[in-house]
């Protein structure tokens, strides 16, 4: 994808690139195949809100304790990608999208390009009215690490690698 300079999705390239996190762009016509060569299995995830894609078969879309602990990679969706910061914005699904994203090593997700906001404040005014009604969402940056114990660990609380897709979807709203 050719992003304009200083676009939000170009800031939001280059802060994922700073936190070490590659991105993928991709249209739903290369969604499967795009997943087929960031997951490594066996791989879980959650269903996504988008009404152009869907979990592969060989994703696990009903997360079980067993399925959990055996997982290398997660999938969910992120409703908001936030440039200033390259964080995701996981909602909380019944589903299990927290589990998801944050038991196995590699956390993969899912966020449309259009929305990718420019910064925390446009975040918090989109994300608002949800949470006001009880919603509840994860603002990831990256994967988890700590120094707490000296040398920097990854993966400490989380994933230990993330790799960010955004899907392409031309205007296409939700279902």
């Amino acid at each position: 994808m050719s992003v304009d300079p200083g676009s939000a999705p170009e800031r939001f390239e280059a802060a994922l690139a700073d936190l070490d996190v590659p991105v993928t762009y991709t249209d739903p016509a290369g969604f499967d195949r795009t997943l087929e060569t960031i997951a490594r299995e066996p791989a879980i995830g959650t269903s996504l809100p988008f009404p152009s894609v869907s979990l592969p078969d060989w994703v696990d879309d009903d997360p079980t304790p067993a399925s959990l602990d055996s997982a290398v990679t997660g999938i969910t969706a992120a409703s908001i990608g936030i440039a200033d910061y390259g964080s995701v914005v996981l909602p909380a699904t019944a589903a299990g999208s927290e589990q998801v994203s944050l038991f196995p090593d590699l956390h993969v997700p899912i966020v449309r390009a259009e929305d990718v906001v420019a910064d925390m404040s446009t975040a918090i005014a989109r994300l608002g009215p949800d949470l006001r009604d009880g919603g509840s969402a994860i603002v990831a940056t990256g994967p988890s690490a700590t120094a707490d114990m000296g040398a920097l660990v990854k993966g400490a609380h989380g994933p230990k690698d993330v790799h960010v897709v955004v899907l392409e979807t031309r205007g296409e709203s939700d279902e």
